[in-house]
């Protein structure tokens, strides 16, 4: 019994030091297409669109109701303690550290991470990326690091965007349904107002965009399979992101704070 667990653990490690490898050969060779990407502009304004701008309906609703739950919590927390004029600067500071970050991920991770791997897994599957091989074209250059340096972009840009959603959504639960004034709301958000706060969700946010689209890109590329193996790998490219956003919100928070 206990050799057949230190073998299932030994595998697990095995594949996960094998999958490990494999994202970061990945990037390596994505991050060396900066001279393509110049040249091919295009290629990386498609999908900072695809990435950013068509994420933006999703991410207004998530973060307008996450500013709006974390603002009514933060009231259930403080009530009978202290006064609700610190309840501006307590949602603010969970909005800017780790609300908004870790939500938008996930829903970028949903919505970007998961569509990469189907797109390129389709393109696997059909022998696209075989052609463009046949043609003398670097799948890596053409596909991978156009999203994931857009992913490194857009998902700071749309953090920022969501921190502003969510500051709003906050303060119209605390102003219409907990009587605070808008004063004492934004008064004291801005009195507790730290950069490294901000700083930080960006960092958290640097990071968790573009590992989504490079799972995204690992997956579509290894794709195998058929309509089958296509949809195996959309849902492993969302599990894979979304455990990687979690975990390296962890050890991001370990390092800032």
């Amino acid at each position: 019994m206990i050799s057949g667990l230190a073998q299932r653990i030994g595998r697990l490690t095995l594949f996960f030091l094998r999958e490990v490898g494999t994202h970061v050969l990945l990037l390596a060779r994505a991050a060396t297409a900066g001279g393509y990407l110049l040249r091919r502009r295009h290629l990386l304004i498609e999908q900072m669109h695809k990435i950013g701008v068509r994420s933006l309906p999703l991410v207004t609703i998530v973060s307008l109701f996450t500013g709006a739950v974390a603002s009514w919590q933060a009231a259930y927390q403080f009530r009978g303690l202290i006064s609700f004029d610190y309840l501006g600067a307590a949602v603010s500071a969970a909005i800017l550290i780790e609300l908004s970050p870790v939500l938008t991920g996930l829903v970028v991770a949903g919505r970007v991470g998961a569509s990469i791997a189907a797109e390129l897994g389709t393109m696997r599957v059909t022998e696209q990326i075989d052609a463009l091989e046949t043609l003398a074209i670097d799948p890596v250059h053409y596909l991978a690091a156009p999203r994931i340096l857009a992913g490194f972009i857009m998902m700071p840009a749309l953090v920022i965007y969501s921190n502003l959603v969510a500051h709003a959504g906050g303060y119209l639960v605390a102003y219409s349904m907990l009587d605070v004034s808008t004063a004492a709301f934004f008064g004291s958000a801005r009195r507790y107002f730290l950069v490294h706060n901000v700083v930080a969700g960006l960092l958290k946010a640097f990071f968790f965009g573009g590992g989504t689209a490079l799972i995204g890109c690992s997956i579509g590329f290894r794709t195998a399979g058929g309509a089958e193996g296509v949809g195996a790998s959309t849902i492993r490219a969302f599990v894979y992101s979304s455990a990687f956003i979690l975990v390296m919100d962890y050890i991001l928070a370990t390092l800032l704070f």
